[in-house]
């Protein structure tokens, strides 16, 4: 049978239910179609239904929570090898790495840092998602106090790295309730580590020093009933590490081959900062899930954040802002009027620059389903009709009496077509930069 839609949609019990978290059956056929869902998420799937499409249509990466409920980070559930043959699904998790060999003052100052971390960009909050807690001192009791300042200091999922399996279940046992990931399974303590995720239903981590040796120990793993897996196998260096990652993602998406099909915990620890950045970096982009760095330095978040926002964003959606007018200051009647597209990086470049110019003005977005100027105007979604029209409907005709429209110096051959459709405006060709705009403005300002 081919794994259609329709096809599934015929062995699902049709109720409609939405106990699967999908509101109907015909919606969840799709999802499963697309290995996005798994069947087991439909209580009431039959035994044929479970023959026929429980295992064709598993997602080939399992989706693996980690975290309290209401924080939550989701990873995994991927489908693709590349961003543009379809999206990335779940953002790699950043993880700051601590140690209980820290002290509970050091400890409490830098879960502050982690909790008030908040880098706004394109109309995003990026923040840290989880947290390591290692257990070098090898202790039970240091451990735990250490978890528990982590755990409570910053609000996150936290990563309980311990070789001490007594320190592991007194963890746990703190933890109750809030799913931490357990680091780690080996060939050694599989059995017992097992135990320990389902006993407090936790995720666990999967590190081996083999490829080999890691395909054997998710075999084992899962056959002792325990499947919310995370991978980590250890390279020398980056170059081996990005090789093991690629080598994981294909055989789990191009072969099918469930015992690699999870997602991958990476280390970029232990290194100075341009080194640090240009490791996290390659993991970022082939396929770490999970990225555990030891460092808060804003240096280095900032463009390991800016890199994950740009390659999870999905290049069928830009990331887009309301169309409507935006005052920038305390805009008057007589203020300036500038013009551009919705798509979120224009409409920040833009209001950032004429808010440092110090000049208020009204800033019009038109929707072109978040294109930027000139691919909105190739597409005919910014023309001179566009942006009358939303002038129009906007308003702001009834706010103002000085009727000048700033557009900007792409698209200046739309400047007479856009005077016909404003009747009584002055149409300004703006710069072709926004970090040009300031001199503009004040010369606007100054005309009043």
């Amino acid at each position: 049978m081919a794994l259609t839609g329709i096809n599934i949609f015929k062995l699902l019990p049709k109720t409609n239910c939405g106990e699967c978290g999908v509101p109907t059956c015909m919606a969840f056929a799709m999802k499963l179609a697309g290995k996005t869902v798994e069947l087991a998420a439909c209580p009431y799937a039959s035994d044929e239904a479970k023959e026929k499409i429980g295992a064709a249509s598993k997602p080939p990466i399992r989706l693996v929570k980690i975290g309290p409920p209401g924080g939550e980070v989701s990873v995994g559930n991927e489908t693709v090898l590349f961003r543009h043959e379809k999206t990335f699904v779940n953002p790699t998790a950043f993880a700051v790495a601590f140690s209980d060999g820290q002290s509970l003052e050091d400890l409490r100052h830098r879960t502050a840092e982690v909790r008030q971390y908040c880098l706004e960009r394109v109309g995003e909050q990026l923040r840290i998602d989880l947290a390591l807690v290692e257990n070098t001192t090898g202790g039970v009791q240091p451990f735990v106090e250490a978890v528990k300042a982590v755990a409570g200091g910053t609000g996150r999922g936290v990563i309980l790295q311990s070789d001490n399996l007594e320190a592991l279940e007194a963890a746990l046992q703190a933890l109750a309730g809030q799913r931490p990931l357990i680091h780690a399974a080996t060939p050694g303590n599989a059995d017992a580590v097992g135990a320990l995720a389902l006993k407090y239903k936790a995720p666990v981590v999967a590190r081996a020093e083999s490829l080999d040796a890691l395909v054997s120990l998710t075999k084992r793993l899962a056959a002792a009933g325990v499947h919310d897996i995370v991978l980590d196998l250890p390279a020398d260096n980056p170059a081996a590490q990005l090789q093991y990652n690629t080598v994981i993602r294909k055989m789990a998406l191009k072969s099918s081959f469930e015992p690699l099909g999870y997602p991958i915990l990476n280390f970029a620890t232990g290194r100075d900062l341009p080194s640090l950045v240009a490791d996290a970096s390659t993991f970022l982009l082939k396929y770490a899930s999970i990225l555990v760095v030891d460092t808060l330095q804003y240096q280095a978040l900032l463009p390991l954040m800016m890199l994950r926002q740009n390659i999870y964003t999905d290049p069928q959606k830009p990331i887009q802002v309301e169309p409507k007018v935006y005052p920038i200051g305390e805009p008057g009647q007589n203020s300036p009027v500038l013009v551009t597209t919705n798509f979120s990086l224009t409409y920040f470049l833009v209001s950032g620059e004429v808010e440092n110019s110090g000049v208020p003005a009204h800033l019009v977005i038109v929707e072109t389903e978040g294109m930027s100027v000139l691919t909105g105007w190739a597409s005919g979604k910014f023309t001179g009709a566009k942006i009358a029209a939303a002038v129009k409907a906007s308003g702001l005709e009834s706010q103002i009496t000085r009727r000048r429209i700033v557009i900007p110096g792409y698209v200046a051959q739309i400047s007479g077509e856009l005077e016909e459709c404003l009747p009584g405006w002055e149409v300004v060709v703006g710069p072709q930069e926004a970090s040009d705009l300031a001199p503009l403005l004040k010369l606007e300002a100054a005309r009043v």
